[in-house]
């Protein structure tokens, strides 16, 4: 990810959380979702203008939900939205997103504190 890939995506991105360094994160997941959607970008899965509607879509949908827009929240639907494009463009189904990230919650429970997350066979459920 380069500095004017990071640059592109806030000044596309208004509702970016940021400070004047650049985009600001709580967890570090959330850097790592901007991290993939910069890269995805990057490698032409989607322009910013889809990625812009597809996020508002997502926050607004949150809103009509209940969701009371404190900020706290802006990355889950960042992750949301990224979920559905991704899903979209048919790199990967909801559904096969959904399945992987179970067996990586599967894998890290089962892996003692400091030790490396393998993902293994058995960590993903059987399919039917």
């Amino acid at each position: 990810m380069t500095n004017a890939a990071v640059a592109q995506a806030t000044s596309v991105l208004g509702d970016l959380p940021r400070d004047d360094d650049g985009p600001v994160f709580r967890e570090p997941w959330e850097a790592q979702a901007f991290a993939i959607a910069l890269s995805l970008h990057e490698r032409g899965l989607f322009s910013w203008k889809e990625w812009a509607a597809a996020l508002a879509d997502e926050i607004k949908l949150a809103q009509a939900n209940g969701d009371p827009d404190t900020g706290t929240t802006y990355y889950r639907h960042w992750l949301a939205a990224l979920e559905k494009l991704v899903a979209a463009k048919g790199v990967a189904t909801l559904e096969t997103q959904h399945r992987y990230r179970d067996a990586w919650d599967h894998a890290a429970d089962r892996t003692p504190h400091g030790l490396p997350i393998e993902l293994k066979p058995e960590d993903f459920p059987p399919t039917a």
